[in-house]
């Protein structure tokens, strides 16, 4: 793939879109990593209290180029993601997306990327979390939402704040 693709130089790899789904909940407690603090060699360090997350949560599907952020399709609460979700609901969805993005080209050249999950390498299914999900979620950390809206305006808000030049690298 790599020779295919020049290494990354080649235009081609904006034709690759990258897809998967991840779980994001209405409160995910901050990790040890992000709440360091430094403290005084002699001085006792801080109380850390361990909270779980919470019991609301949301499957989303995410999908992104090397141009930017794509399409985000959330999945009704507490279902599986299934070849029959993934084919009639949210591929249909992503590429409304694509085609309204790329007006004179629509679909043609896109390359699908995604993993090996059931719901993608089903016959029916004709068409990352490699670094976008991690983001998302340390930017989600540590905060609580309420409700799905509040999730969803926090979650299109951390996917905006992400630079343009940050989504060509991956």
């Amino acid at each position: 793939m790599l020779n295919r693709f020049a290494n990354g130089n080649s235009r081609a790899v904006s034709e690759i879109l990258t897809g998967d789904e991840t779980w994001i909940y209405h409160y995910d407690p901050e990790t040890k990593r992000m709440s360091k603090e430094w403290v005084e060699e002699d001085a006792s360090p801080p109380t850390k209290v361990r909270r779980d997350r919470s019991v609301g949560k949301q499957m989303w599907a995410i999908f992104f180029r090397s141009s930017g952020f794509v399409e985000a399709v959330a999945l009704e609460d507490r279902k599986i993601v299934t070849a029959d979700w993934y084919t009639t609901v949210c591929l249909p969805k992503v590429i409304t997306a694509i085609e309204s993005q790329r007006e004179k080209t629509g679909i043609r050249g896109i390359l699908l990327h995604h993993d090996n999950a059931s719901s993608h390498t089903a016959i029916r299914t004709p068409l990352c979390d490699f670094w976008l999900f991690p983001r998302l979620k340390d930017q989600l950390r540590g905060r609580r939402f309420s409700t799905n809206e509040e999730l969803r305006g926090a979650h299109f808000q951390a996917i905006g704040d992400i630079p343009k030049e940050e989504w060509k690298m991956f």
